[in-house]
């Protein structure tokens, strides 16, 4: 696991960079705020519920929470079950608000 900025995020974003963004909110969270990614809850991830995103594996993948926290533990288990690039943004989409405003 690598960790990244939201600004790092952002300019990936901007760049039309295709990028595996992953969310691992729970789905309220997801509905209130998103950055587009995809949802996968944390949850999924501890119970290896990973059917979605098993083809991601060999890829870039970034996943990014409310803080970072969850992302922390969710790249830290995807990296177990063989992911890996993983990439933890750092902040979470509390960071993202701060820098960037609201969010979709």
């Amino acid at each position: 696991m690598k960790n990244i900025t939201v600004e790092e995020l952002k300019q990936k974003i901007d760049s039309g960079e295709k990028i595996n963004l992953i969310d691992c909110r729970e789905p309220h969270e997801y509905a209130e705020a998103n950055l587009g990614g995809k949802l996968v809850p944390l949850g999924k991830i501890q119970t290896m519920q990973i059917e979605d995103i098993e083809d991601l594996k060999d890829e870039e993948v970034i996943v990014h929470c409310r803080s970072g926290q969850r992302s922390m533990m969710a790249c830290m288990m995807l990296d177990q079950l063989g992911f890996t690039n993983t990439y933890n943004v750092v902040g979470g989409i509390l960071a993202w608000h701060e820098k960037f405003g609201a969010t979709k």
